[in-house]
């Protein structure tokens, strides 16, 4: 899927663990961002309240079925996000698809895996950076429990313990900045601005790259 508009804002997906605190990064960076003069966007998904309550309830017993609809939410909400993308400098979201390839994915034998990533990329549109606050499972089942709201159907340690291993496999191979979610909210916030701020001057520097 190649855009053809010849601008189109720094895409940046905040990825983790239930727990993570990717929500409180999100409006940081945001807050820093803006600060600085940049036109900044934010995102969370999934968009649908329904579609996430069916996603959640199918995930358990069939991740194929609650993939689906995680992906099915991605699509509806691509005209949004395409306009952000037009109008902002920056877009931050809160999961992108790699949070389905890593929830529901994980839990698929490698065959429907592939599968899985086709759908992802023809649904929505791929982020230019994806950061990673990466927390142990225990401490997000602490987190998790913490929260007045009861804990979601995959809020459970055994499959925050799987879906931790594949963020990490994916920032490896993909070469993401990885923050450790243990550090104060301000540190945190702090790295992942400056990463994108460096990302930023970059592509000025060479130009724009061609987008899915």
């Amino acid at each position: 899927m190649k855009g053809n508009a010849p601008h189109r804002a720094w895409y940046v997906a905040f990825e983790g663990i239930d727990g993570a605190g990717k929500s409180t990064a999100v409006r940081c960076v945001a807050s820093r961002l803006r600060r600085e003069g940049l036109r900044v966007r934010t995102r969370r998904e999934p968009a649908s309240v329904e579609l996430n309550r069916k996603a959640q309830a199918a995930s358990v017993q069939d991740p194929w079925t609650g993939a689906v609809y995680f992906t099915l939410d991605r699509y509806l909400a691509r005209a949004d996000l395409e306009r952000d993308l037009r109008t902002a400098s920056v877009v931050l979201t809160d999961r992108s698809y790699w949070s389905t390839l890593a929830y529901q994915g994980s839990a698929l034998a490698p065959e429907w895996q592939r599968r899985l990533v086709g759908l992802q990329l023809h649904a929505t549109v791929e982020p230019d950076q994806v950061i990673l606050i990466d927390l142990d499972p225990a401490e997000a089942m602490c987190r998790v429990g913490s929260r007045a709201s009861a804990k979601g159907p995959l809020e459970r340690r055994r499959t925050l313990e799987r879906v931790a291993r594949a963020y990490r496999r994916f920032a490896r191979r993909n070469g993401w900045l990885v923050v450790d979610a243990r550090n104060p909210a301000r540190e945190v916030a702090d790295v992942a601005a400056r990463s994108i701020r460096n990302k930023l001057a970059a592509r000025r520097r060479t130009g724009p790259r061609r987008r899915r």
